[in-house]
């Protein structure tokens, strides 16, 4: 079991401090030209159906910015692909976990 640590600023952004923040904001964004998947085909981070998530949650391991991507993924209902070194099941559990909203009513 991944254990994953929530930042105030997540929390904030997530909506989970009674404020809602804009996740799309460009300033919000910035983190990600520090990701450790800059350069690294999209292909991994979306695999087909049944397909391997490994070596993109490796690449994920060794970012930076894992918890920035997490939040933002968890903010704006991203339902595919590898965000923060999870897949949408376990973003799925982890905000049943934080009592956030389901997606069909977070988005």
């Amino acid at each position: 079991m991944t254990v994953v640590l929530i930042s105030k600023s997540s929390r904030v952004s997530a909506g989970l401090d009674g404020e809602a923040t804009s996740a799309t904001d460009f300033a919000a964004q910035t983190w990600r030209l520090d990701a450790a998947c800059q350069g690294v085909s999209a292909d991994l981070f979306y695999p087909e159906k049944g397909g391997s998530t490994r070596e993109a949650k490796a690449v994920c391991q060794a970012c930076p910015v894992r918890i920035q991507c997490l939040d933002f993924a968890l903010a704006n209902g991203e339902r595919f692909g590898i965000w923060g070194g999870t897949s949408e099941p376990e973003r799925r559990l982890l905000r049943r976990n934080l009592g956030l909203p389901p997606l069909s009513e977070a988005v």
